[in-house]
């Protein structure tokens, strides 16, 4: 039971990494259509003259600027932390590993019969046992004798 106790706290895990992921996905998503729009809009103001710009245009573009870096660090926040993330999902997939691999090592020593290993065995005989063909043919020859049967 203990192991299933860890499955189930390991996929519980998994689920609300995954549901962590996806808000992040969609904050980049997010972030990303924001700064795209931000630069649209600054282009439009870069695009008149210095000469002819209007203080208020002045102030709007470098609104923008500011904007936009503050989204680029966000960004860059959520991209490191994804890294962060992965990097310590893997090593606690190594640890996972690790632990199933020395919990499960008792099992397979207790599947293995204590007296004999791979390199001592010897070739037995098959056994004796009667095959489905066998029982089936004797079934036959019960029901209405091995000659007369229309099946055979």
């Amino acid at each position: 039971m203990k192991h299933k106790g860890c499955l189930t706290q390991m996929g519980g895990k998994m689920f609300c990494v995954l549901e962590g992921n996806w808000y992040r996905w969609m904050d980049d998503i997010q972030l990303c259509k924001d700064i795209m729009n931000l630069k649209k809009e600054l282009q439009s103001l870069v695009a008149i003259p210095e000469k002819e710009k209007t203080k208020m245009e002045k102030q709007r573009e470098d609104e923008l600027i500011q904007k936009i870096h503050r989204l680029v660090q966000k960004r860059d926040f959520l991209v490191d932390d994804a890294e962060v993330e992965r990097l310590r999902e893997k090593e606690e997939d190594k640890e996972m590993a690790e632990f199933l691999r020395t919990k499960l090592k008792p099992l397979d020593k207790a599947t293995q019969s204590p007296t004999s290993s791979p390199a001592e065995k010897k070739a037995e005989p098959p056994p004796s046992k009667p095959t489905i063909a066998k029982a089936g043919l004797a079934i036959i020859k019960d029901c209405c004798g091995a000659t007369q049967c229309n099946i055979m």
